[in-house]
């Protein structure tokens, strides 16, 4: 494993982090209080789990150990609580959070640490557009425990007590990449020719879900979340897995993400509780996940029995260290957490 350039144990370099970390923790106690009041229930759910999410290109730790009779048994490191939370859900829980450690692999840079804190909550019986308000919420509280009055990052910069831009993905394909998205939905040929158009490289064998990625991290996010947050909302259903259809036009989903600084902190549902639709969604990505990277993740057959009984819900997952580290002045994730991975300074 990697040496660190600057091992976080050693006390002049611990000594510069502090004053950090010390916000962050205030940051976490101060988000605590705050959906303590409004009737969250703070929970736990196990970190090994019989599948670790299927999302195609979300990868995840193994997990080994030996049962009675040293029978092997194996699992995997979530990826986010997600299924363990609805499954609460199911049980008869309303509201309810918690600050998850969670495991990625394949994943480490400025804004992705192999291990890091999540922070899902989850409202039973109400609309998506109550997690809108949540992040906002946030947004201010973490101006005021982290001490900035504005959240920068590689040089730009986002007001957080103002209220968020809330814009649809077809707006944005519109605005920033000067793509009608609506118009190439079944289109990938069309679709794949007007990213070319905008200078975008595509390949032959990119399917149109590659495309979409390609248009959203070159063209797009970098200009979300600039003076304001932004709310990026309404996905095409194909990029919106466990999210249920928007009622007025079923070729979208109720899903947005928050971004500020050009930085993606949420990801949120309407959810699906459709068992069937589920398992066909997850079926269809963990074949392309095969197909792209010779590997496949089994399916939690009781996240999908615990759906029929799940009620209408919405929840969000927030990336808590990267909330921290616009609210501390951070560089980097790595800045923000107490014992970062081993990996060399301004690559974690």
């Amino acid at each position: 494993m990697m040496s660190p350039v600057h091992p976080f144990w050693r006390a002049p370099h611990h000594a510069r982090r502090r004053d950090r970390l010390v916000r962050r923790a205030r940051l976490k106690s101060a988000i605590r209080a705050h959906f303590d009041a409004r009737d969250f229930l703070e929970v736990e759910t196990g970190i090994v789990q019989v599948s670790p999410g299927n999302e195609t290109h979300l990868h995840a730790f193994e997990a080994h150990w030996l049962a009675s009779g040293d029978v092997p048994q194996q699992g995997y490191l979530h990826t986010s609580p997600e299924f363990a939370m609805k499954k609460l859900l199911a049980a008869g829980e309303r509201r309810i959070y918690q600050f998850a450690p969670v495991f990625r692999a394949r994943e480490a840079s400025r804004l992705h640490a192999p291990e890091f804190t999540m922070l899902e909550w989850y409202r039973s019986g109400e609309d998506y557009t109550a997690l809108m308000a949540d992040c906002a919420d946030l947004l201010r509280l973490a101006t005021e425990i982290g001490g900035q009055d504005l959240f920068q990052y590689r040089g730009q910069s986002c007001n957080p007590r103002i209220e968020p831009e809330r814009l649809s993905v077809s707006e944005a394909f519109e605005r920033h990449a000067g793509i009608d998205l609506d118009a190439h939905l079944a289109d990938r040929d069309g679709f794949a020719e007007a990213a070319r158009g905008i200078g975008l490289r595509i390949a032959p064998d990119d399917g149109w879900t590659d495309v979409f990625s390609r248009v959203i991290s070159e063209r797009i996010e970098p200009h979300l979340g600039l003076g304001r947050a932004t709310i990026l909302d309404r996905y095409p259903v194909s990029e919106a897995a466990l999210a249920r259809p928007c009622p007025d036009d079923p070729r979208f989903s109720e899903r947005f993400e928050l971004y500020a600084c050009g930085v993606e902190l949420a990801n949120a549902f309407g959810e699906l509780t459709d068992p069937a639709e589920q398992r066909r969604r997850f079926e269809a990505d963990m074949a392309e996940k095969e197909r792209l990277y010779g590997e496949s993740y089994p399916l939690d057959e009781d996240f999908l029995d615990a759906l029929a009984d799940m009620p209408p819900a919405s929840g969000i997952a927030l990336g808590f260290d990267r909330l921290a580290m616009l609210a501390t002045g951070a560089e980097d994730v790595a800045g923000v957490i107490f014992t970062p991975w081993p990996f060399p300074e301004g690559e974690a």
